[in-house]
């Protein structure tokens, strides 16, 4: 069965666009997966096929119709069985447990807003996620999108030349990764760590899991309490 993205977005020609290259092109040429951007623009109202409409109760910018985005949806194929995700400020953090939940099923349909945002109750009648990837505001969902899709898609079977990859990354176990070295041992007056050149794996295993925990509690404070709520306690 094939991975299935379904984008529906003002500006379908940015997609696949980075998702063409590197692993996810790959994957994309071999059928692992399939990416179709679809113009809301089709679905809006009147001569000028407008998408959005001043708010109710006053205010700045613009909101997108619930009635368009409603036929948009109810146009797609195979949409049954697929979370619906609308990327917003207003969402929670999207978080490695929930990649790795959209890549382990049949794929997803992404809803890139615009303006000011969507009407909140198309929200409510396809029960759409709502996530984030950060605090920050972008100009619309579309990069959001791609964030999702090349997370996602990089945990799909046999997309990652070795499977070994994805185990030892940040989030994984809750904890962000361990640092990188590589040839030459000595660069600019600077040495890799004795311990990773030693060939002692229990050693090595050990320092990076240190590092790990250094790292994740100066870095990701937040993290770091979820990670410590979690150990077993003796």
């Amino acid at each position: 069965m094939t991975w299935r993205a379904d984008i529906l977005t003002l500006f379908p020609e940015m997609f696949p666009g980075p998702l063409g290259f590197s692993l996810a092109g790959r994957a994309l040429e071999r059928g692992q997966w399939s990416c179709m951007a679809h113009d809301l623009r089709v679905h809006g109202r009147g001569r000028h096929r407008a998408v959005d409409d001043t708010p109710f109760g006053g205010g700045a910018g613009m909101v997108m119709r619930p009635d368009v985005l409603d036929t948009a949806l109810e146009a797609l194929p195979e949409r049954e069985g697929r979370p619906i995700i609308y990327p917003t400020p207003r969402g929670r953090r999207l978080s490695h447990a929930d990649v790795t939940r959209f890549a382990s099923g049949k794929g997803v349909v992404v809803l890139c807003g615009r303006f000011e945002g969507i009407d909140e109750r198309v929200l409510e009648k396809h029960n759409i996620e709502q996530f984030c990837m950060g605090d920050v505001v972008l100009s619309g969902g579309e990069i959001p999108a791609l964030t999702l899709l090349d997370a996602c898609v990089r945990l799909l079977p046999g997309v990652m030349g070795c499977e070994a990859s994805g185990q030892d990354e940040s989030f994984a176990d809750g904890l962000l990764e361990y640092p990188q070295y590589t040839k030459p041992a000595n660069w600019d007056g600077r040495d890799v760590p004795p311990v990773l050149l030693s060939g002692h794996h229990a050693a090595i295993a050990q320092w990076r899991h240190e590092q790990s925990l250094a790292v994740t509690r100066e870095r990701r404070p937040d993290l770091w309490d979820a990670y410590q709520i979690r150990q077993p306690v003796h």
